[in-house]
């Protein structure tokens, strides 16, 4: 059977030809490079890195915020501030939250090791062994990590960590505890237990703003310099590597300074609010709870 072709058409499965225009018309939303700004505007890429370097633009980078919506948004974020700047004499602030279901990862085929000229390799799929998740407590001042790894992230779970806590802090010294809005947190068992133990003190921060709480800082360090870059056969070996960094941690902390004040923080967030609200007016109005019926 002949196959016939008609000419000024392209084959199925070619690409058509679209001008630099035309491509960056359809293009999806992402960074923008040099070369394909330059050639939609018809100059060198030189040219617009020029202008980009002079004007400190970087296309290329995206940082991810929210803003919080919480209609007590002010009155938390002074309470918490106030504890960075400000800790109360003699009681101990901790910044208390939990990483959950933190995989084990295991690659397909072993790595290379790093070289002269060459990066260490890692392949791009791999096999789940389980997960684990940490439950952690940063203290303020020495900024040592008390952590505990659990099956589960449930209330239960978080009751177990609070007696850990209570022991590891003997005595009446209040404990005042900084935490976000999580469920597990605002279980009626653990507000029993807390009004059993009065010398827990629970600092809640906003939501969507778990910046405010700086056992984050910790996770992020534990993430990109453990985690992220290991090879667990086994959850056992995920939750000892776990415990390797943070007892590494805790032989040299590393303090974590709050130097922000409430009113620059509210400045910040008054000019980002004013810029969403011409892009879409009412989304960063506070949420209003929702009546039960």
């Amino acid at each position: 059977m002949e196959r016939r072709t008609v000419r000024g058409r392209h084959r199925p499965g070619r690409r058509h030809p679209r001008g630099q225009e035309t491509a960056l018309r359809h293009r999806r939303p992402g960074p923008l490079s040099c070369r394909l700004l330059a050639a939609a505007l018809g100059v060198s890429k030189s040219t617009v890195n020029t202008v980009w370097q002079s004007h400190n633009l970087k296309p290329h980078r995206v940082k991810k915020f929210k803003l919080s919506r919480d209609p007590r948004f002010l009155e938390k974020l002074t309470d918490v501030v106030g504890l960075y700047l400000n800790p109360p004499q003699q009681a101990i602030v901790l910044c208390v939250n939990e990483k959950s279901q933190i995989q084990a990862l295991d690659r397909t085929q072993p790595g290379l090791p790093i070289k002269k000229g060459r990066c260490g390799t890692m392949t791009h799929d791999y096999k789940r062994s389980g997960t684990t998740t940490l439950f952690a407590a940063l203290e303020l001042l020495q900024e040592k990590v008390i952590g505990q790894c659990y099956e589960r992230h449930r209330h239960q779970e978080f009751l177990k960590f609070l007696r850990r806590l209570d022991q590891e802090f003997p005595g009446n010294v209040p404990l005042h505890l900084v935490m976000d809005n999580y469920g597990t947190h605002r279980h009626q068992r653990v507000r029993r237990w807390l009004k059993r133990h009065p010398r827990f003190v629970p600092h809640f921060v906003p939501t969507s703003s778990s910046w405010l709480n700086l056992i984050e800082r910790c996770f992020g360090e534990m993430t990109s310099k453990r985690i992220r870059c290991g090879v667990f056969y086994s959850v056992d070996d995920l939750v000892k590597a776990i415990e390797e960094f943070l007892q590494a941690w805790n032989k040299n902390p590393k303090p974590f300074v709050w130097s922000a004040t409430v009113d620059s923080i509210v400045e910040k967030l008054s000019r980002c609010r004013q810029a969403l609200e011409t892009i879409k007016p009412g989304c960063t109005s506070p949420r209003s709870r929702k009546s039960k019926k």
